[in-house]
């Protein structure tokens, strides 16, 4: 029989998967004795977030890979830039391939000046993949010192579940979390092969079991407001309601800001926590 090109899929992703080791690739350590060199096919499928099935019959060759599902996959299996080419052509869509090279988000000077004017009230301008692009003295009185977090990491999603400190100021976290990894859902349908995006998730899927099941059950939302309740360690409680506004250019940049409403306790724990660091903190944003 000849081999058809969903056959030649399925036997370089067999061959990819049985190169790399599972250390390397971010994978915890088991008891259990390997069966097969490198990867299991559940260690493919975690690592791109995808159903077992689904991968299974796509190294069968019994379904075709979608663009998104393949930038994922080039992700999951450390491809380089010639790898992820042949990945393309055997999956019959080279017109989908991601770019190699996008340019970096910048904050739009219109924003920054509406950032620049928010002296008592956290607010943040967040990018594409809810990337944090900019924030106020406020926002890190509340939140964390965004600037001393690697400009890679520096991302509204990832803190909410891999930093400690941000994780714990949320009194809600599991609904504050689970509404963050609808809005990303969203983002991967505006851009669904984009290859940072498809490491953000791949990363979290591997490191957070709750970011697993709530990114498969692909659950979505555009919600511009809402009440968040968090629970700061200098203040006590907070309630604030958390509105966002997007940029009308079509540059995905969006203002989200934080306030209290005026006379409640939580008005008045704002001031007095943003009071203590205005003085001492400037606005900043990432520049990489």
């Amino acid at each position: 029989m000849k081999p058809t090109p969903d056959s030649h899929l399925g036997t370089f992703l067999r061959a990819r998967r049985a190169q790399l080791d599972p250390r390397e690739c971010g994978l915890p350590e088991t008891d259990s004795a390997r069966r097969v060199t490198g990867l299991r096919r559940e260690e493919v499928a975690q690592l791109a977030a995808i159903s077992v099935d689904y991968y299974t019959r796509l190294e069968q060759g019994r379904v075709r890979a979608s663009a998104p599902v393949l930038a994922t996959l080039a992700r999951a299996l450390h491809l380089d830039d010639d790898q992820q080419q042949y990945l393309y052509e055997l999956a019959g869509r080279t017109d989908n391939r991601p770019h190699r090279r996008r340019p970096a988000q910048r904050v739009r000077p219109a924003m920054r000046r509406l950032l620049d004017q928010l002296t008592q009230t956290p607010a943040l301008v967040l990018g594409k993949r809810l990337d944090i692009l900019a924030w106020n003295p406020a926002a890190i009185a509340l939140y964390t010192d965004f600037a001393a977090v690697p400009a890679d990491r520096r991302n509204y999603v990832n803190l909410l579940f891999s930093n400690p400190v941000v994780r714990e100021l949320h009194l809600g976290w599991e609904h504050d979390a689970r509404d963050a990894v609808a809005g990303l859902r969203m983002e991967a349908a505006a851009d669904p092969v984009d290859p940072d995006l498809a490491r953000l998730v791949g990363e979290l899927s591997v490191q957070d079991a709750d970011f697993r099941t709530w990114w498969a059950e692909h659950r979505v939302s555009s919600a511009g407001y809402g009440t968040k309740r968090y629970r700061h360690r200098l203040v006590g409680e907070l309630t604030l309601d958390c509105d966002t506004w997007a940029s009308p250019d079509g540059s995905g940049q969006r203002l989200m800001v934080l306030t209290a409403e005026p006379g409640s306790p939580s008005h008045d724990a704002l001031r007095i926590l943003t009071s203590w660091t205005a003085e001492r903190t400037e606005p900043t944003d990432q520049r990489a």
